[in-house]
């Protein structure tokens, strides 16, 4: 190989990292994004639920109508906390296909960055 397509060769080489790890980049954002938005949608539900407990300690009648409600809230909760677990296990595997899918295209490619360094130091 010539000076100018061995140095085309590690330009693209260059290039290609740089894709790489930009795309890593906007993965871990995608990724952040996901978490706090989990994140959010958990600490509405503790909300909602202070709120609903409020409300009931306000217009229950007496103790056992209190005790009542209290135990539907903890069903809901507890149903609904399962949803929530169901569903951030359903992002990490998510999580994980994309972070698995970056890394056997960073393999890919490092495959044949060296193919491209083999050909360009070789005489």
């Amino acid at each position: 190989m010539t000076v100018k397509e061995n140095m085309n060769a590690f330009s693209n080489l260059f290039n290609k990292s740089m894709e790489r790890m930009s795309a890593l980049g906007e993965l871990n954002l995608k990724l952040g994004e996901r978490m706090a938005q989990r994140q959010l949608d958990a600490m509405n539900l503790y909300l909602e639920q202070g709120t609903r407990l409020m409300q009931l300690s306000a217009e229950s009648k007496g103790y056992a109508d209190l005790y009542k409600g209290q135990v539907e809230m903890t069903r809901d909760l507890g149903t609904r906390l399962m949803d929530e677990s169901r569903a951030n296990m359903q992002a990490a595997a998510e999580v994980r296909d994309e972070y698995r899918a970056w890394l056997d295209g960073l393999m890919d490619d490092m495959r044949q960055g060296k193919a491209t360094v083999e050909e360009a130091i070789t005489p």
